[in-house]
């Protein structure tokens, strides 16, 4: 290569390093930005997630503490007194009634009610609410009611849709019907989707019931 052509390649390789320096002045505090975006998302969502920790931590200590209050009164006030938000509130709720349930069976339909209602919790608690609601209700409330109620918890997709069918099946005793009731518990046992004990108490009643268990379903395979 020859001597003018060296020097053309030298001033360009210059004229290069010299646009690429201006352009790093000029833009290069979008780069600077961006990672002090990243790492600050990254310490912001560490730091989120301990919060959130300590705060469940801190919520079922206090849960825990209450439960241990031997007066019913004293109890009951300290679990109204634990501070909580979102779901928090829902198991708040779900722990006085179930406290409550011992000693004053209205306070306790009355805290399922009032979580059953609340269209700000998970669709899950309110048809845990509901679903314990029948339960503590029992024969206190008219059939009619309970069915209903735990129809809508029976549906397809529902987290308690088995527990909801044990329960209707339990009402098709009471309402002296009880090939309806084989027949449901029946199902019940060959459901996959049916917990382990569910299938067990099922097949018991049956058998209670004159009538004969089929094979309970085997549990999916989790690979």
């Amino acid at each position: 290569m020859s001597n003018p052509d060296s020097f053309i390649d030298e001033v360009t390789e210059e004229v290069r390093r010299d646009r690429l320096f201006a352009a790093f002045r000029k833009y290069g505090w979008i780069g600077v930005l961006l990672v002090i975006l990243v790492v600050g998302g990254a310490a912001y969502n560490e730091w989120s997630k301990a919060r959130d920790a300590a705060r469940a931590e801190a919520f079922g200590d206090a849960m825990l503490d209450a439960m241990d209050i031997g007066a019913p009164e004293d109890r009951a006030a300290a679990i109204a007194a634990i501070p909580a938000d979102g779901g928090q509130i829902a198991l708040r709720s779900l722990l006085q009634a179930t406290d409550a349930a011992k000693t004053d069976k209205v306070a306790a339909l009355a805290a399922l009610d009032a979580l059953t209602a609340d269209q700000g919790q998970p669709q899950s608690f309110r048809d845990l609410a509901s679903l314990r609601r029948v339960m503590l209700a029992g024969a206190d409330e008219p059939v009619a009611d309970r069915r209903a109620a735990l129809e809508a918890i029976a549906a397809p997709g529902r987290p308690f849709r088995t527990l909801a069918q044990e329960q209707l099946a339990y009402i098709s005793i009471e309402e002296g019907k009880p090939e309806d009731a084989i027949t449901a518990l029946a199902a019940l046992m060959q459901d996959q989707d049916a917990p382990a004990g569910l299938r067990a108490r099922a097949g018991q009643v049956i058998t209670a019931l004159g009538g004969t268990p089929p094979q309970a379903a085997a549990p999916q395979d989790a690979g």
